[in-house]
């Protein structure tokens, strides 16, 4: 106890120097903006990014880099609160609850809940990331294919839920999403499957512009059905901020989604999408009311977002102890620091202390800088 608070004092010493205390917060700004626009996602942000970091500073470019992979995960969810379309992957189950919210007036409430939602998520992500980090690596480690397996089964038999009365068509968009899943080269054998012949198609099909597809042509065949040929939506703005009513309902789902979000994150290759989809559907599990989900209820938007900002700090577990990536995003600030000569893994704290509590502490600083960015932000979205 007494070695992490030391370690921490000397990461806040390091992260509130000046330089890194500028990096931190350009890179949640440009996280930030990069969540708000569809279709460009952090990962590919920080492989562009990536050469320019070469003449920096190591601690001062992973702090960047961190903090445009956390403040994504804020920005994501304004545009899946506002236009039903999901900023960042992780925040696709975000729309469900929060188009709707956002059609009954309640657009501030809902942006309000994503953006103290994360902040509290992210800020107990990274406290668990100090005192669990080693113990929740050996539980990772654990984990086989079969543990794997049974971890995606979960997820696609609960997919049924996600459509409310309508077992049947959540099964068939499950179908569906596993034959586009087939779509490139066979692990096993490097045979093409379903190319046609397509060079882009072998790796095949990314999840963001899936998903940003499908949540467009849903909303473009629930328009054409619409027997009025031009509809708009005229409510009155009920608050900014999320009610005493709204805090109330959300004081289990908010720890609940932080805890689930942060061990799954933890898992290499599982990512804050797959977190989100879990704690949503864990929420809705736990409700007493599961019928209402998807209607627009509070926590239908705090359970995505809180789990798929505690994610990106468990993600960071693997990377630091371990040097296995938790998410694609990881995986590029894995090749970062592999470029810049550090070798992640557990002689990275006793080598590079001062790179790893500084990281640490940048990321308790990063989520206040975009707690203070994105609340005054609401009004104006």
């Amino acid at each position: 106890m007494s070695d992490v608070l030391q370690n921490l004092g000397m990461g806040f010493t390091v992260a509130l120097a000046p330089a890194n205390l500028l990096y931190c917060f350009v890179g949640v700004l440009v996280g930030t903006v990069i969540g708000v626009l569809p279709g460009i996602g952090p990962v590919t942000t920080l492989a562009i990014l990536l050469p320019l970091t070469f003449g920096m500073n190591p601690t001062s470019a992973l702090i960047m880099l961190a903090g445009i992979y956390y403040g994504s995960q804020y920005g994501g969810s304004t545009t899946a609160i506002l236009i039903n379309t999901p900023g960042e992957s992780a925040s696709v189950m975000t729309c469900l609850d929060g188009y709707q919210m956002a059609r009954k007036g309640r657009a501030g409430p809902a942006l309000g809940m994503a953006a103290l939602g994360s902040f509290i998520a992210g800020t107990a992500g990274v406290v668990l990331l100090m005192f669990l980090a080693r113990p929740l690596v050996t539980l990772a480690l654990s984990f086989g294919p079969a543990e794997y397996f049974a971890l995606m089964l979960l997820a696609l038999c609960t997919l049924g839920g996600l459509v409310g009365e309508s077992v049947a068509k959540g099964l068939l968009m499950g179908a569906f999403g596993l034959l586009l899943g087939t779509i490139g080269s066979d692990p096993l054998t490097g045979a093409a499957r379903f190319t046609f012949g397509i060079p882009s198609l072998l790796d095949g099909l990314e999840f963001l512009p899936v998903a940003i597809g499908l949540f467009a042509v849903a909303e473009v065949l629930t328009t054409a059905e619409r027997s009025v040929a031009h509809q708009v939506y005229e409510t009155r703005i009920t608050g900014l901020l999320p009610t005493r009513e709204d805090w109330w309902a959300c004081r289990f789902t908010l720890p609940r989604a932080s805890l689930l979000g942060f061990v799954v994150g933890v898992l290499p290759g599982a990512g804050s999408t797959l977190a989100s989809i879990l704690a949503y559907l864990a929420e809705k599990r736990a409700s007493r009311y599961p019928e209402r989900f998807g209607t627009g209820v509070i926590e239908g938007v705090a359970a995505p977002e809180a789990a798929n900002n505690a994610a990106s700090a468990g993600a960071m577990v693997p990377l630091l102890t371990l040097g296995v990536p938790g998410s694609g995003t990881t995986a590029v600030m894995l090749g970062a620091l592999m470029l810049w000569g550090l070798r992640p893994g557990p002689l990275l704290f006793e080598k590079n202390a001062d790179l790893v509590w500084g990281l640490i502490a940048s990321m308790y600083v990063g989520n206040v800088m975009l707690l203070i960015l994105n609340l005054p932000l609401i009004g104006l979205w």
